[in-house]
C-alpha cells in the first residue's frame, strides 16, 4: 500500500467520522437541509496542534486528550486534529476527531458536544456507514452490531466491511453515549491487514477515558 493511499484513507477516516451526522438522526428530526447540504457544511477543517495535549505513556503511543471534554485515548503517533461545527435542527454542535495514519490503515476517536442519548446508538452507526459513501470514495457496511456498555455508559462495537478505490476495506468502530458527550473510536484500513487493525482498535477502546 502506497503513502498516498494511507494517508487518504485517513483523510476518510476524519472526513466520514466529521459527516456522521448527514445522516445521523432518524427522519422525524432529520436537518433542516439536505443530507449533502448538511455533509458540506459538516466538512471538519484542520485546526492548530496545540488544540489536543498529547504526552507519551509508552514507546509509540501518545495520550492524547480532547482539551474541552478532558477525553483521553492512546493513539500509535501524534493525531491530525479536525473541528467542525455540526448544523442541526435545534442549533449547531461543535466535534473534533483526532486521527492518525498507520502503516496499516489509520485509526482515532471523535468527540461530539452533544449529550450521547440525543439519538439511539444504532441511528448513529448507520449515520457512519451513510456519511462514508458521502465522501465518494467507497462504500461501508455494518455487522456484528453488539450492544455493551463502557463504565457504566451505554455503548455499541460494530465490524465495518467495505470497498474503496484501493480495493476491500474492513476495521470496527465503538459508539458510546455519554451524559454531556458522544465519542466514537474508529480503526479502518485494508483487508489483507485486519488482524493488525482489529489489535489497534482493541488497544484504543481500551485506552479510552472518558472523564
Amino acid at each position: 500500500m502506497t503513502h498516498r493511499s494511507r494517508t487518504r484513507r485517513l483523510a476518510l477516516l476524519s472526513a466520514s467520522t466529521a459527516l456522521v451526522t448527514a445522516g445521523l438522526l432518524p427522519p422525524a428530526t432529520a436537518f433542516a437541509a439536505p443530507a449533502h447540504a448538511a455533509a458540506v457544511a459538516a466538512a471538519p477543517t484542520p485546526t492548530p496542534t496545540p488544540t489536543s495535549t498529547s504526552t507519551r505513556p509508552a514507546q509509540g503511543m501518545v495520550k492524547t486528550t480532547d482539551p474541552p471534554s478532558g477525553i483521553t485515548a492512546e493513539l500509535p503517533g501524534k493525531a491530525k486534529v479536525r473541528m467542525g461545527a455540526i448544523p442541526m435542527e435545534d442549533g449547531s454542535v461543535d466535534a473534533r476527531v483526532y486521527g492518525v495514519e498507520t502503516p496499516d490503515g489509520g485509526t482515532g476517536f471523535a468527540v461530539y458536544d452533544m449529550p450521547g442519548d440525543r439519538i439511539p446508538l444504532e441511528d448513529a452507526l448507520k449515520g457512519f456507514v451513510d456519511a462514508y459513501g458521502l465522501t465518494g470514495n467507497g462504500t461501508l457496511t455494518s455487522d456484528n452490531v453488539r450492544k455493551t456498555t463502557v463504565d457504566g455508559r451505554p455503548a455499541l462495537d460494530a465490524s465495518l466491511s467495505g470497498e474503496d478505490a484501493d480495493g476491500a476495506a474492513v476495521g470496527s468502530i465503538r459508539i458510546i453515549s455519554d451524559d454531556d458527550h458522544l465519542v466514537m473510536a474508529l480503526t479502518l484500513g485494508p483487508e489483507e491487514n485486519e488482524k493488525d487493525l482489529k489489535q489497534t482498535q482493541q488497544q484504543l477502546v481500551a485506552s479510552l477515558r472518558i472523564p
